[in-house]
């Protein structure tokens, strides 16, 4: 080295290179430091092609991420995030759409919640203490259908825009005068919890635990408002089938107004990170565990949870006219009727319990399997 470098020059040339490295190394995402917010590199989505990894479900690895938000959109019940850890799993692509639902039936003959009897017993344990015993002849195969209404009402009332229709069920989701022709690859609806355990023994697979489902539909964006973002809709292009209240208030569908125009086709949005489509937005998707609307305030300080699987039994202080501890398990995801002033469930955080018994024609699912991971 000439010896005309001095050596403060010196110790200046090797401090730069030093601080030039290191830049790199965050600008790269290798390294992060506080108060720098350096972009995660993008997930690589790997899918399974039947040999390396079931055929049509992507690989989510495991990881560690903050369950739940804090969000100024956040209800109680997603409150407050905690940190978890969840180990890789494959995960469906899409919802369980009716075509694959109809091979399910049609290999086995299963006979769904809604094509059967309602059983007095499932009934009685959702309505209040000394509900008297309906009649048999209201006892009739049916499901739960979003009626609507013809004007804008009241939001705290449900009731006015979901109805019991006799003969509703997954292949007419609306009810008997309506059918799913000319929509094999909708997500399949009116499915209870009770028929997608059936389906999944058939298929060998499982429903994802709530954890599992959320790092799922995160898509690697670490406590983003939306799957794909901070932003509803990014350059004004909309990512889900949500209600969008402008052009038709919810829950009015009177010709005038327009109405919810029900599922999209899967996959008709683009998929987030993990390659998985629609996680929120256009069906409801049942998930494992029992609901607690206090759950994740009784896993907050605990350190890093590994795995959580739900509590033990469910609780929900919040349904009017329904015991808090009737059975209910968790769905997630909002669905086509999801909006800003009544739901807004189209977020990764937003969850809420419903009657195992209870398939509705916004409901879904989507399974996950334990298969190797990918090499």
């Amino acid at each position: 080295m000439p010896r005309s470098i001095s050596k403060s020059l010196l110790i200046t040339i090797c401090v730069s290179s030093v601080v030039l490295v290191f830049t790199g190394l965050i600008l790269f995402g290798i390294v992060s430091i506080p108060g720098v917010n350096a972009s995660p590199a993008r997930p690589v989505i790997i899918e399974g092609d039947g040999v390396h990894g079931p055929r049509n479900m992507v690989w989510v690895p495991t990881g560690e991420f903050l369950m739940g938000s804090d969000h100024k959109l956040a209800q109680p019940n997603e409150r407050p995030a905690h940190k978890v850890r969840v180990h890789g799993f494959w995960m469906d692509r899409t919802h369980v759409t009716n075509a694959q639902f109809a091979a399910f039936v049609k290999a086995t003959g299963y006979a769904t919640t809604a094509e059967r009897k309602p059983d007095w017993e499932t009934l009685r344990v959702q309505l209040p203490p000394g509900t008297p015993r309906f009649p048999d002849s209201m006892l009739v195969p049916g499901a739960m259908v979003f009626t609507g209404t013809n004007r804008q009402v009241n939001l705290s009332d449900y009731s006015q825009w979901w109805a019991f229709v006799p003969g509703a069920n997954w292949r007419h989701p609306q009810g008997p005068d309506s059918n799913i022709e000319g929509k094999d690859n909708h997500p399949v609806v009116q499915v209870s919890y009770e028929d997608v355990l059936a389906y999944a023994k058939w298929a060998n697979k499982r429903l994802p635990t709530e954890a599992e489902w959320e790092f799922a539909a995160r898509g690697g964006l670490e406590q983003a408002t939306y799957a794909w973002g901070d932003e509803f809709a990014p350059q004004g292009k909309i990512m889900a089938n949500v209600w969008e209240n402008k052009p038709r208030p919810f829950p009015v569908v009177s010709p005038k107004a327009g109405g919810a125009e029900g599922t999209s086709p899967v996959g008709t949005f683009p998929p987030n990170g993990y390659g998985l489509y629609d996680m929120t937005g256009n069906a409801w998707q049942w998930v494992a565990d029992w609901y607690g609307a206090d759950y994740f305030k009784q896993q907050a300080g605990h350190g890093v949870i590994d795995d959580p699987h739900g509590p033990d039994t469910s609780y929900d202080p919040d349904e009017r006219g329904v015991p808090v501890n009737a059975p209910k398990r968790v769905t997630r995801g909002g669905s086509f009727l999801c909006n800003v002033d009544y739901c807004l469930s189209y977020r990764p955080s937003a969850r809420r319990g419903t009657d195992p018994f209870n398939p509705m024609s916004h409901i879904g699912f989507r399974l996950v399997s334990d298969a190797p991971a990918p090499l």
